[in-house]
C-alpha cells in the first residue's frame, strides 16, 4: 500500500464529516478490500451510503470511485509471493496448497449463498429460446467461456466462442435479436468487450454477464451474474474468481435444459451416446 495515499487518508480524516470518516477507517484498515470490492459492497462494510463513498473520494482529489480503486490497485502490486494472493513466500509447500483450497472453498460458499440472488430463472428462458449463443470472455475468462461451450452445445442449440478482440468485435457487428451474447469478465472494464457488448445490444441481441455488477459490462448487458471473489486478477493469475465463473455457468446451463424440457433431455442422451462408438472394444 501506497505510504503517500494512506498519509493522505490520515490527515483528512480528522476534517471528515462522521461518514466519511467511517469510510477513510474502513480503507485504512482493509485496502486490499477498497481496491477489489464494488461501491455497493464498499458502502456496505463501512456502514456508509455509496454517495458518501464518492464524497469521501472527492475529498482526495480524486474523480471518483473507480480512481480510488485503480491507484490502490496499482499500489498493491508489489505483493510478497505472485503465486497466490492468499500465500507467503515464507509458507510451507503443504500450508501454501492449502491455502489455495481454503480460498477456492470459500469462493464457492459465497457463490452458493448468494446464488438465490441471481437471474437463474429469466437467464435460462433466454438462453431456451436463442437463435444462438455466443460465450465471450478474453483471456483467463476465454477458457470458461470455451469450456461454457462445450457444454452448452449438448442442449442442441447453435453455440460457438470469441476469446479475441478481432473476432467478438466482428460477431458484435453482425448480431440480431434471437441471438444471446454470454459475457465473461472478472473485472468488467475491458473497453473493447464492454464496447462489443454495447454493439451487439443495439443490434437487437440480448447480452447476458457474469462479471461485477458495477461494471460497464454490466451497464451494457440485460441481466448479469455477479461474480465477486475479491482477487486481484491484476497482479495474480485469477483462480478462485475462475472457479466461480465456472460453477455459476454450469448451473446455468443445467437450468437451461429444464427449460428447454425433453428436446433437451433428448439432445444430452444423443450426445452421450455418440460418443460410444469412440470407446475401445
Amino acid at each position: 500500500m501506497s505510504p503517500s495515499l494512506l498519509d493522505l487518508i490520515d490527515q483528512r480524516t480528522e476534517h471528515l464529516t462522521p461518514a466519511e470518516a467511517r469510510v477513510a477507517q474502513w480503507i485504512s484498515a482493509n485496502p486490499r478490500g477498497a481496491a477489489e470490492l464494488p461501491i455497493a459492497r464498499l458502502a456496505d462494510a463501512a456502514g456508509v451510503s455509496e454517495p458518501t463513498v464518492v464524497r469521501f473520494c472527492r475529498s482526495l482529489g480524486l474523480s471518483g470511485f473507480r480512481e480510488l480503486r485503480t491507484q490502490l490497485g496499482v499500489a498493491l502490486q508489489s505483493p510478497d509471493s505472485f503465486a497466490h494472493q492468499d500465500v507467503a513466500a515464507s509458507d510451507s509447500l503443504d500450508a501454501a496448497a492449502s491455502k489455495v483450497l481454503d480460498n477456492a472453498v470459500r469462493a464457492l460458499v459465497g457463490a452458493s449463498n448468494a446464488s438465490r440472488d441471481l437471474p437463474f430463472a429469466a437467464a435460462a428462458e433466454l438462453l431456451a429460446a436463442a437463435r444462438q449463443i455466443v460465450f465471450v470472455g478474453l483471456g483467463a475468462s476465454g477458457l470458461v467461456a470455451r469450456d461454457a461451450e462445450h457444454k452448452f452445445f449438448r442442449l442442441g442449440i447453435p453455440c460457438s466462442t470469441a476469446s479475441d478482440v478481432p473476432t467478438i468485435a466482428q460477431r458484435a457487428a453482425t448480431a440480431c435479436a434471437g441471438d444471446v451474447y454470454l459475457a465473461i469478465s472478472y473485472t468488467g472494464e475491458w473497453r473493447d468487450l464492454v464496447m462489443a457488448m454495447e454493439l451487439a445490444r443495439d443490434n437487437g441481441a440480448c447480452v447476458i454477464s457474469v462479471t461485477d455488477p458495477e461494471a460497464g459490462l454490466a451497464r451494457a448487458a440485460r441481466l448479469t451474474f455477479a461474480s465477486l471473489p475479491v482477487e486481484n486478477t491484476s497482479v495474480y493469475t485469477p483462480m478462485s474468481s475462475r472457479l466461480v465463473q465456472l460453477a455459476l455457468l454450469d448451473a446455468l446451463q443445467v437450468a437451461t435444459a429444464l427449460a428447454l424440457g425433453s428436446s433437451a433431455e433428448t439432445n444430452l442422451r444423443r450426445a452421450k451416446d455418440a460418443l460410444l462408438m469412440y470407446r475401445p472394444a
